[in-house]
């Protein structure tokens, strides 16, 4: 077991594309964007990621596809080559420690095991490479065949083809807990996987996980499986750590826009070219908030804001009846009410409630309804939100503000 540290960790890849090829390939920060057809292009995959992993803890690494997650597994694996920057296991610095002597446990999204093995030969090869005597690959293959739990034993037995997609991945899962790792890591290990069956796997990684206390990376795109699996979690975009902490703690402290409108499903509602006005925020159209008056004290006149604010924070109800408490904010009270249109309705029965999407004064939002209230698409609603449950971010770079 070891703490992993990242230090300005930096990871170029050089794309040489003949006329007509690279279309779509996405060009980061870094990147050659004016270089003619047939030139090298250079990728900046990872760009001076500073990242640090507590011994025993897991990080959940989050981020939209390309942005750099995979990458960073492969550099922390060793195969991964020419990068810039220091990785170190402990005090070891691995620059130039090769992957099999780094002792990791590796868990792939497509399950990589050996087809012509059954499961047996895929946990013993390990041993085979190391040379190790066959009476100790022996007992290590039986103590993980205990600790994988109740029906694995049959699975030695047979072939990778023979096996349905969870039963490959427990074999995999397996042999990565058969070289007793220093570190695990898993790329989207579950993504191939039915909701059920993704659901089960999950429990059992996450008892795995608790049971050794191996430092762990798991890299996903799914927050449900970051929320269950990761001690911490790390948000990336385009190749940089965007925020790292508590999934809870991020979630309702983002320290960006990206962020903000990346974490929660849905997630966050976020109000573009929003003012500071004389002692409210002028969201155009007539609509405005209230903002808490230490924020405005912070404030110069006209500076421009983004405003965020949680579905389940924007309480909507039906307008039918409610004539004369319309058309715009009740500002001696501490809630502000927009009027809306609703544009769609998606009914959550495992919560009780129903997502209310709407427009208002141009914006769009979502916000939550009880299940009960019979709202549909087209009608007018009245949306309620407070001034604690808001977030403000700099208009231009996004930052957080308060």
């Amino acid at each position: 077991m070891a703490s992993i540290r990242l230090r300005q960790v930096s990871k170029e890849f050089g794309l040489h594309s003949r006329p007509g090829q690279g279309a779509g390939i996405p060009r980061l920060r870094g990147s050659a964007s004016d270089a003619s057809p047939g030139e090298p292009q250079r990728v900046l995959a990872l760009d001076q990621v500073d990242l640090t992993v507590p011994d025993g803890q897991t990080m959940a690494v989050l981020g939209p596809s390309g942005c750099g997650k995979s990458t960073l597994l492969r550099v922390i694996a060793g195969l991964e080559s020419d990068y810039r920057g220091d990785l170190f296991y402990d005090e070891q610095n691995m620059m130039d420690v090769p992957p099999r002597e780094r002792y990791v446990g590796m868990v792939f999204q497509n399950y990589a095991l050996y087809p012509h093995f059954e499961g047996r030969g895929n946990l013993s090869f390990f041993f085979r490479m190391h040379k190790a005597p066959d009476t100790e690959a022996e007992e290590r293959i039986r103590i993980t065949s205990e600790i994988m739990g109740i029906g694995f034993r049959a699975l030695l037995q047979r072939k990778p083809g023979t096996l349905s997609g969870g039963q490959q991945q427990r074999v995999a899962i397996a042999r990565a807990i058969v070289r007793r790792p220093r570190v695990f890591l898993f790329d989207e290990p579950l993504s191939n996987l039915d909701a059920k069956l993704r659901s089960q796997t999950r429990v059992e990684i996450k008892r795995l996980l608790h049971r050794f206390a191996i430092t762990a990376f798991y890299v996903t795109h799914d927050q449900t499986e970051a929320m269950a699996l990761g001690d911490l979690v790390a948000v990336m975009r385009e190749g940089r750590i965007e925020q790292v902490g508590p999934f809870a703690e991020v979630r309702l402290q983002p320290a960006n826009t990206f962020v903000a409108g990346f974490l929660g499903v849905p997630p966050m509602n976020l109000l573009h070219k929003v003012e500071a006005g004389d002692g409210v925020l002028d969201a155009g159209n007539g609509l405005s908030l209230r903002p808490p008056p230490s924020l405005l004290a912070s404030l110069a006149s006209g500076d421009s804001l983004i405003v965020g604010i949680r579905p389940e924070s924007v309480q909507v109800t039906a307008t039918e009846g409610e004539e004369g408490q319309m058309g715009g904010n009740d500002h001696s009270a501490p809630s502000t009410f927009w009027e809306g249109t609703v544009a769609k309705v998606e009914p959550d029965y495992g919560r009780h409630i129903q997502l209310i999407h709407f427009e208002s004064g141009g914006h769009r939002l979502i916000g939550q309804a009880d299940i009960r209230a019979r709202i549909a698409q087209g009608e007018k609603i009245r949306a309620r939100f407070d001034a604690i449950d808001l977030h403000f971010f700099e208009g231009e770079s996004g930052k957080r503000i308060a």
